[in-house]
């Protein structure tokens, strides 16, 4: 909802309001008028105006240029009328106009619709309407207008202002929404395409020969799909519509299959694959529920860190995953026996597109609520520790 509806909710009763009051006040002065014929006729049109014209005022996309127009003509009649209704007597004594406050409803409908310079232009129309059915400047004429006027003009400014915040938001949104996508497909990519890559790379120069000319492609490759996953451009899941209407952000969310499960998922059943003769697991006897969407993601990021593991350590390297279900969190430490990570190493690689650790672990407990350390001495190995809370479901099964 944009956030200039509750302006357009709070016209709609005021011009209501207003309009029974006008009404209220002809009536207690009915007798003072000189020709009370007048009036009677502009209630009754200004009655039917007002209450058949609500919807108009319901929103921006219906209050058109047309009905504005119309309305201001209905607001200055009543004011140029007031003359041949009234006595003279009391328009001298400063007596209200005919429709009195409601002639500010239809300036409000002016800085609403089109902000301050339409705001100004109505309020100008209303001043002149009134200093001409004064017959001339008085103190109270000039104070009632500038009032209409500075606050209308107010209201016009502050529409603008929050349909600009508007823009900025849906534009921070689409960007955001951009991003993530871009890491979710980055992660995809790093757990399955980028691995082959780098496994056809590494078994052709070992091979040799032809082989050897296809791992140097496969490699090639590698490096563009790297450098794509990290600087390029995804449709963004999010669309800013701007209308002149204020932005208003349409989210196209893909449904995610998975999110329609019901109920949490053991999360030892997810783990139990990756243990081996080279892989130690360590769990608890009971199971240990997560929600499914975190139980798949925390799983997947433990795959991400083993594929380090084999990649980084070698294939003798060993690994240890222990599982931890604490009252508020559950905790999975991944530790290998390999010759650990040189300071700066991470950085490094983020920086040349390898963003297993930044995206494929990082990124994927980031996403769900958790964290993810990782600690590693130069010669005694690594340890990941991934915290997941216990009440986190990540954003797929939280939009359900």
């Amino acid at each position: 909802m944009s956030v200039e509806q509750p302006l357009w909710r709070a016209l709609t009763g005021y011009r209501v309001l207003t309009m029974l009051y006008a009404i209220a006040l002809f009536v207690a002065a009915h007798d003072d008028f000189a020709r009370p014929w007048v009036a009677f006729a502009y209630f009754a049109v200004l009655a039917v105006w007002t209450l058949a014209t609500l919807p108009k005022v319901a929103n921006a996309a219906s209050c058109t240029k047309r009905f504005l127009a119309v309305d201001l003509a209905v607001a200055l009649t009543g004011i140029l009328l007031t003359r041949a209704a009234d006595a003279a007597e009391r328009i001298s004594d400063g007596g209200p106009t005919l429709p009195s406050i409601w002639t500010a409803g239809a300036v409000l409908a002016f800085a609403i619709k089109g902000g301050w310079r339409w705001a100004a232009f109505a309020s100008l129309l209303v001043g002149v309407a009134n200093v001409v059915q004064r017959g001339a400047f008085s103190r109270d004429t000039v104070h009632n207008v500038l009032l209409v006027c500075i606050a209308s003009i107010a209201i016009g400014y502050v529409v603008e202002v929050a349909r600009a915040s508007e823009r900025t938001l849906a534009r921070a949104l689409e960007i955001e929404a951009a991003t993530r996508e871009r890491e979710r497909l980055a992660r995809d990519i790093h757990d399955s395409v980028l691995q082959v890559l780098a496994m056809v790379q590494r078994r052709g120069t070992a091979i040799g020969g032809e082989a050897a000319e296809l791992g140097r492609m496969a490699g090639e490759q590698e490096v563009a799909l790297r450098s794509l996953v990290a600087g390029g451009l995804v449709p963004a899941s999010r669309v800013c519509e701007d209308a002149t209407l204020g932005a208003v952000v349409r989210v196209v969310d893909e449904p995610d299959e998975a999110s329609a499960e019901d109920g949490p998922r053991d999360l030892r059943t997810l783990l139990t694959p990756y243990a081996g003769s080279k892989v130690t697991l360590s769990e608890p006897g009971a199971p240990v529920p997560l929600a499914p969407h975190a139980a798949r993601e925390l799983a997947a990021a433990v795959g991400a860190a083993l594929d380090n593991v084999r990649r980084h350590a070698g294939t003798g390297a060993r690994a240890w995953i222990l599982v931890e279900d604490e009252p508020d969190a559950v905790i999975v430490t991944v530790r290998d026996d390999g010759p650990g990570i040189p300071e700066g190493r991470l950085a490094q690689a983020e920086g040349e597109g390898r963003l297993g650790v930044a995206l494929s672990i990082r990124g994927r407990l980031r996403d769900i609520g958790g964290t993810a350390e990782l600690i590693s001495v130069p010669g005694q190995g690594t340890e990941v520790e991934l915290r997941v809370p216990k009440g986190a479901r990540g954003k797929a099964e939280a939009r359900t």
